[in-house]
């Protein structure tokens, strides 16, 4: 039985610096789910040859043998394995970051104005728009990424029509609805002290440690200074900032442990590049994320719409 990785016979050298197309990570995919490159070809909607070609490009820049073709289909390498893996992560983010674009892009257009807390912005929200889009692909939406202090502050202003925050408190002159559940994690990097210990980490000594800490007025950071309030806390930050990127940055390197949002570093600690430190049951580190508008005033239908499909999408 002649076999091959694509056409030819060894792993090709690799071509530094260049990132793999995505249509052909797409195809790599489907290779993966069909067995077969004429069967993902086909799915894909391209001809047999251009899926060759395209899976021969994609193993010249990585330099690595993906797939081995045979007369009874193809298989992957444990490499290809491996890549697959990677690469419909890869594909699940760029599928978000399209979806992202689309709402900063509408605030030219926007016939909704919605502000929402950087966790629901980055974790949420691409999700419910694009169900909005396809429920009603005419509501445009105008999208201010804020923390949750900013958003009560342009809902004040009339600045926007709905917003979301995930603070531990609603102002009085707003009005709640609940559109789902997230809980802060005490994180450190796999060589730390911390995520060696044992022993949960009681109120007393997260308040006294120095920590990697969201800023002032975002809800992850109000939602720790409730809990941390009977032990005075937190003590002076390592390092206080206004992105969770960076401070995962900074965990993952090792400077200090985070307090962060789980749904910011899921991830993260599925792949073991962060530890989960545990706590004591005393520490009420849940919080509820909520949409917020104006008492008194009435939702337009395209917001009423979109607060139908958060409150749907995440369990409360």
């Amino acid at each position: 039985m002649a076999r091959d990785h694509s056409e030819g016979g060894s792993a090709p050298a690799p071509a530094p610096g260049r990132l793999p197309d995505l249509g052909a990570l797409q195809l790599l995919v489907a290779v993966a789910e069909t067995g077969s490159l004429g069967q993902a070809a086909a799915r894909l909607r391209i001809s047999q040859p251009t899926a060759s070609e395209r899976m021969r490009t994609l193993e010249r820049r990585m330099g690595l043998q993906l797939l081995v073709r045979a007369t009874t289909g193809s298989q992957l390498t444990p490499a290809g394995q491996v890549v697959t893996d990677w690469a419909r992560r890869l594909l699940d983010q760029a599928e978000t970051l399209v979806e992202g674009v689309a709402a900063l892009r509408a605030q030219q257009q926007g016939s909704l104005k919605v502000a929402a807390s950087l966790t629901l912005a980055e974790h949420l929200l691409p999700g419910w728009l694009a169900a909005l889009r396809e429920a009603d692909p005419h509501i445009h939406v105008a999208l201010r990424v804020a923390n949750s202090h900013q958003v009560v502050q342009a809902l004040r202003r009339g600045e926007t029509d709905l917003g979301f925050i995930e603070g531990p408190w609603t102002p009085p002159d707003l009005t709640a609805a609940p559109v789902g559940r997230d809980r802060l994690v005490i994180v450190a990097a796999p060589g730390h002290p911390w995520a060696r210990r044992r022993r949960p980490v009681t109120g007393e000594e997260l308040a006294a440690t120095p920590l990697l800490l969201r800023e002032s007025g975002s809800g992850t950071r109000e939602t720790l200074e409730r809990a941390l309030r009977p032990w005075h806390g937190p003590q002076v930050p390592v390092l206080e900032l206004g992105s969770t990127a960076p401070l995962r940055a900074a965990a993952l390197a090792g400077a200090a442990p985070a307090v962060l949002s789980e749904l910011a570093v899921r991830q993260d600690l599925a792949d073991g590049r962060l530890v989960e430190v545990p706590h004591d049951e005393g520490l009420r580190l849940s919080r509820t994320l909520r949409a917020v508008w104006p008492t008194g005033t009435r939702l337009p239908d395209p917001a009423l719409h979109l607060l139908r499909v958060a409150r749907r999408a995440t369990p409360t």
